[in-house]
């Protein structure tokens, strides 16, 4: 019988919140050096929605006030310094010791994600001014806040508010902290080897548009699930899963999860029916439409046949639809 999607549950859904740090600025939080703020309408009104934030500011929250000096990254034999260059202040320690207490709260704060500030001595991810001498700075650094997190949790999805502003690169994220949310609801459980079996099975297609390799190796690893102790593996398909998606998806990839979509439903369809999936796909591969349209008719298809493989593959909704993030070309 047909039934409609209005009545399935979202593929996405997690049992937990989607709890996202976030440097505080980004948030309209005047915690700025000059007191001023750094507010991204994105993460703000857009995504905030969909999120439960935890915004933090090393600089404020070490004990600096508002406004302040500025702090900058500096190579002084060979190590990187947190320097405020106005006084000479160093304030390495300072933030090291402050980062090891403030982790542990991040940590049992189970965070699905987190959003750093570009540029930040502090925060920033990557490409963060280093400065040497009296010769330019070179753009190689990363802000200590930002390097102290990504070691103690090295599975988090980490992003700049900057790098968001690509579509793809935002798609991913989003992707990444719903993934990992479900992952980390998965291992939270009393989890059996069939509880892992059914979570692989149902990210399947998802693995594969990213690194089919990936999607062999934990398809094999699944497999062997039973012989390995439970700690290593609950170690060993957290990380690989979150590697694997941390791998860009490709619309080669995307055309090939599609086609092998298509052949689980092509045979009940008529004629004039499988010439417009074909064409769609096809026009998908071209860049002349975008994701959403072959994923729409798919799912309709998908859910007008029942067909049970298909109907829970995270893949066909791996985020909130309201985001539009498979709307671009």
């Amino acid at each position: 019988m047909a039934r409609t999607l209005l009545t399935r549950s979202p593929l996405w859904r997690t049992d937990s919140p989607i709890r996202v740090g976030v440097s505080a600025c980004l948030l309209g939080e005047r915690v700025r050096w000059d007191g001023g703020h750094k507010r991204d309408s994105y993460l703000a009104d857009t995504l905030a929605p969909f999120v439960e934030w935890y915004p933090v500011c090393p600089e404020v929250e070490m004990g600096l006030g508002i406004p302040r000096q500025t702090l900058r990254l500096e190579r002084h034999a060979g190590a990187i310094r947190l320097i405020m260059p106005a006084t000479g202040e160093d304030h390495t320690g300072s933030l090291h010791r402050w980062a090891k207490r403030r982790l542990d709260d991040v940590v049992r704060a189970d965070l699905s994600g987190y959003i750093l500030k570009k540029d930040s001595p502090s925060c920033g991810m990557e490409r963060v001014r280093v400065h040497q001498g009296t010769g330019s700075p070179t753009r190689n650094g990363r802000g200590l806040f930002a390097q102290a997190l990504a070691e103690r949790v090295p599975l988090l999805p980490l992003e700049e508010e900057g790098r968001l502003c690509d579509a793809s690169l935002r798609e991913s994220f989003v992707e990444r902290i719903f993934a990992y949310r479900r992952l980390r609801d998965l291992f939270a459980s009393r989890w059996k080897v069939g509880d892992l079996v059914a979570f692989h099975a149902a990210h399947k297609l998802q693995l594969m548009a990213h690194s089919t390799e990936a999607y062999r190796r934990l398809g094999r690893l699944v497999a062997e699930a039973s012989k390995a102790p439970r700690r290593a593996l609950e170690a060993d398909y957290s990380r690989q899963f979150m590697t694997a998606l941390a791998e860009p998806a490709t619309p080669r990839r995307h055309v090939n999860v599609l086609q092998h979509m298509q052949g689980y439903v092509s045979r009940a369809l008529d004629p004039p029916q499988r010439r417009e999936l074909e064409g769609l796909i096809e026009d998908y591969r071209r860049g002349l439409l975008p994701l959403i349209v072959p994923i729409t008719l798919v799912r309709h298809h998908v859910n007008h046949l029942a067909v049970s493989y298909l109907e829970g593959q995270t893949y066909l909704e791996p985020h909130p639809k309201e985001l539009m993030l498979r709307n671009h070309v």
